[in-house]
């Protein structure tokens, strides 16, 4: 018992410093006279001035430098990471998201442990959710934008498809796009007006764009440009008819939502209902479900009978569920 509570007392004390970190950021008035002496230095015309300013912007890339180092070592792939974040729509940055799986890791074990778990379990659950609920959430939050640009991106490129008509360049149709239509596709096109003001061509800026989205709507669009610029043709006609199959995609995307959703209801209840009631009776009665946790020397690899059948249900329900996943996923 003294154990456990050394324990949760460390959890509990690392959370605090974690939450006190996240909230007390640096001091205004430090932040204020760093930046008027930045701007003194930049604006002086002696000597030392522009040499202290040269040193005080070395040590800040440095200083950005070793955190970027610091996280490449914590997290497995930053690149993916921060490309998944990027996707979301969101400024989040890389220490945000690995202070929220702190968070989660060591709320969650601090809690099991106060209601009796074993320290090596609370420890084991807590990771798993520290790791997987931000990663689902990132990825929820990804695929509602992802549907939420679909839906709308048809009408840009209708929009489009007017602006040409009617003589605008293909330059000024994607600013008029950015400007009139809300959501997410706004938001795109107008980071593409700002790409191509700052000097780079379409091709790149477009590109960019869809390597972020990383959906195949966009990326026909990309390529339809990209073909009009290098063999010519009816461009707005061209646009037009991508709009049209892009509609017709997504109407065939809800019908067959529509015709599974049955289904996919069906199986996410029968699936889930045998873990939540576990997790229930562990959380109620931890006693009654301890010799589940309770290894057996004599047993297959150190489990005990009950661990092994649990083992196999498990991984049985897993190839259940992928079958079924497989059986309404359509590639349209």
């Amino acid at each position: 018992m003294d154990g456990n509570f050394f324990l949760i007392m460390l959890l509990m004390a690392t959370l605090l410093g974690l939450v006190v970190v996240a909230l007390v950021g640096p001091s205004p008035e430090k932040a204020r006279k760093r930046r008027v002496a930045m701007i003194r230095g930049r604006h002086s015309d002696s000597a030392e001035a522009l040499l202290e300013a040269r040193m005080r912007k070395a040590i800040s890339n440095r200083s950005t430098a070793i955190e970027t180092k610091m996280l490449v070592s914590l997290i497995p792939n930053p690149e993916n990471l921060t490309q998944r974040i990027r996707m979301t729509g969101k400024k989040w940055t890389l220490s945000q998201y690995m202070t929220t799986s702190a968070f989660i890791f060591l709320g969650l074990a601090g809690l099991l442990m106060l209601r009796g778990f074993p320290p090596l379990m609370a420890l084991m659950v807590g990771l798993a959710a520290g790791l997987a609920l931000p990663h689902w959430w990132v990825g929820r939050l990804i695929n509602k934008r992802i549907t939420q640009f679909n839906a709308k991106f048809p009408d840009a490129l209708e929009l489009l498809t007017r602006g040409l008509r009617s003589g605008l360049p293909i330059a000024e149709t994607l600013g008029i796009v950015s400007s009139e239509v809300p959501g997410p596709v706004g938001e795109e096109f107008k980071l593409i007006t700002e790409r191509i003001k700052i000097g780079r061509s379409m091709e790149q800026a477009l590109q960019e764009t869809a390597d972020r989205l990383g959906t195949p709507e966009f990326q026909f669009f990309v390529i339809t440009l990209a073909i009009q610029r290098e063999t010519g043709g009816n461009l707005a006609e061209t646009l037009s008819n991508l709009a049209t199959v892009l509609r017709q995609r997504a109407q065939m995307k809800l019908k067959i939502r529509a015709m599974s959703s049955e289904s996919k209801a069906s199986a996410y209840i029968i699936g889930a209902l045998p873990f939540l009631v576990f997790g229930m009776i562990c959380y109620i009665n931890f006693n009654y479900m301890e010799p589940f946790f309770t290894p057996d020397p004599a047993g297959l690899f150190g489990l005990s009978l009950m661990q092994v059948v649990g083992i196999g249900g498990f991984c049985w329900m897993g190839i259940g569920a992928f079958i079924m996943a497989q059986m309404v996923n359509f590639e349209i």
